[in-house]
């Protein structure tokens, strides 16, 4: 008798914890469709906000040295690379040579016109739940945006801890721009998962 109990409370102990564990892997589960939804809003949200502030002076100066030393864009710009490194504007600073010399590079309507696709881009990811086509669409043009600006750790220096006298330079050690960089590589999976989706929502509502 005594034995059986000790026997049951040996066996409520050791599944106590198990069955409890696998309610909550069960209720995780269940959060698929909830987590998508957040994604897409996260990707909406970053876009959208993003893309608005490329039509401040500020963030377009940010981004001179990823499109100065980009093969696929410097033809943008209307000054060589190197000689931004002269006319970089610190954020929160004016000085109006520097913002003369920007805007003679075509710093800023290069900046506008690229807010105007990113924001264009969120806005299509956006309209998942009326046309979820479109919003495939727009997953598909963020996935080419992402490996763009991944691609930026290639051709950008100043994505390197520069040799200053610190033993930790270059790869794989970032800079700020790098690790700015970097999490694109999460905007990418997020932009091939939420097209994956948006895809077959829509294969659906065609049967």
């Amino acid at each position: 008798m005594i034995t059986q109990k000790f026997t049951s409370l040996g066996t409520e102990m050791e599944t106590g914890p198990k069955s409890a564990l696998l309610r909550a892997l069960t209720a995780a589960s269940r959060l698929d469709r909830l987590g998508m939804g957040m994604l897409r809003l996260g990707l909406v949200i970053v876009l959208v906000w993003i893309g608005g502030l490329k039509f401040a002076s500020y963030e377009a100066d940010s981004i001179v040295p990823l499109v100065s030393n980009s093969p696929m864009m410097s033809f943008f710009y209307h000054h060589p690379a190197p000689e931004y490194h002269h006319y970089m504007n610190k954020e929160g600073e004016l000085i109006p040579a520097h913002r003369e010399w920007q805007q003679s590079n075509g710093t800023y309507s290069f900046s506008n016109a690229l807010g105007t696709l990113i924001v264009t881009i969120g806005i299509l990811i956006a309209l998942y739940p009326i046309w979820p086509r479109i919003s495939a669409i727009g997953s598909f043009l963020l996935i080419f945006m992402a490996l763009t600006t991944l691609s930026f750790l290639v051709t950008t220096p100043e994505a390197w801890v520069p040799a200053l006298g610190d033993s930790t330079h270059g790869f794989p050690y970032l800079s700020g721009v790098g690790r700015l960089i970097i999490k694109d590589a999460i905007m990418l999976g997020a932009a091939v998962a939420t097209l994956a989706d948006a895809a077959k929502t829509s294969l659906r509502t065609q049967k």
